[in-house]
């Protein structure tokens, strides 16, 4: 998997850091041999002329040598401290790498474990199957045997999320809720129909109002302005708007 080529990459490095404290070491501890043979009058000390314009230093190189010892021995001093320090990042990059796998193959088999793919209830049969499932699956199987297992340990403790957030399931949930949106838009259309409607025959209310307002001002005008006419040509007024006309037989007497 492209996951695991961090490793490769990292091996020519820790390769390099090990020989370089190898060499650092033995350099360290052949500087401190022969500080010491040359103090024992064994081997000569370093010989360097060092030179500050007119003034020589004398006994220059041995100061150098020792000064090189000293400082190597405490980059040695150090060298423990680096080891842990490379061991804490190599053991922290491999457990980022095994939870990121585990994570990967639980991914995969609560996937499968929410499709229905297994369908044993024991625990130890629910395992077994899971790890089989893992092993064969074209982009997990070449996981290391304890991270398909702890995949699969985990995927069967939560199979009770799995049957109940199933695929199955949510699909049927997402059916109801569009059933239900589907319902609130149509009830929301008949509403806003409904208010048409009523505006409507408000507006044609309030007109038929205006009209009989202006009929009833209308009448009443006529009766005020040709009441008296009526009368003395023998009409009577009725209560309400309506006048009633009486026979000509009634009106010739």
């Amino acid at each position: 998997m492209p996951r695991h080529a961090p490793i490769t990459a990292a091996g020519p490095t820790r390769w390099l850091n090990v020989t370089a404290m190898i060499v650092l070491g033995a350099a360290a501890f052949a500087a401190l041999g022969a500080t010491i043979a040359g103090a024992l009058d064994l081997l000569p000390f370093l010989t360097l002329e060092l030179r500050f314009g007119d003034v020589v230093f004398a006994g220059a190189g041995m100061a150098v040598q020792i000064g090189v010892t000293i400082l190597l021995l405490c980059l040695v001093a150090a060298l423990p401290a680096m080891g842990r320090v490379l061991a804490l990042e190599r053991s922290h990059r491999t457990f980022t790498l095994t939870m990121a796998d585990v994570a990967d193959a639980y991914r995969a088999c609560h996937a499968a474990d929410r499709r229905g793919v297994f369908t044993l209830a024991s625990e130890f049969d629910a395992v077994k199957e899971r790890i089989t499932y893992l092993r064969t699956h074209p982009d997990l199987g070449n996981l290391e045997p304890d991270v398909i297992e702890t995949a699969a340990q985990m995927s069967q403790a939560s199979r009770m999320l799995a049957e109940t957030y199933s695929d199955e399931n949510v699909a049927r949930a997402r059916d109801f809720l569009r059933h239900r949106q589907e319902e609130i838009a149509l009830f929301e259309e008949r509403i806003e129909c409904a208010l048409a409607a009523g505006h409507e025959l408000r507006r044609h209310h309030e007109r038929l109002e205006v009209e009989e307002s202006v009929i009833e001002s209308r009448l009443a005008r006529l009766e005020e302005e040709f009441g008296d006419l009526l009368r003395g040509l023998g009409f009577k007024a009725r209560r309400g708007n309506v006048v009633a006309i009486p026979a000509k037989v009634k009106a010739a007497e």
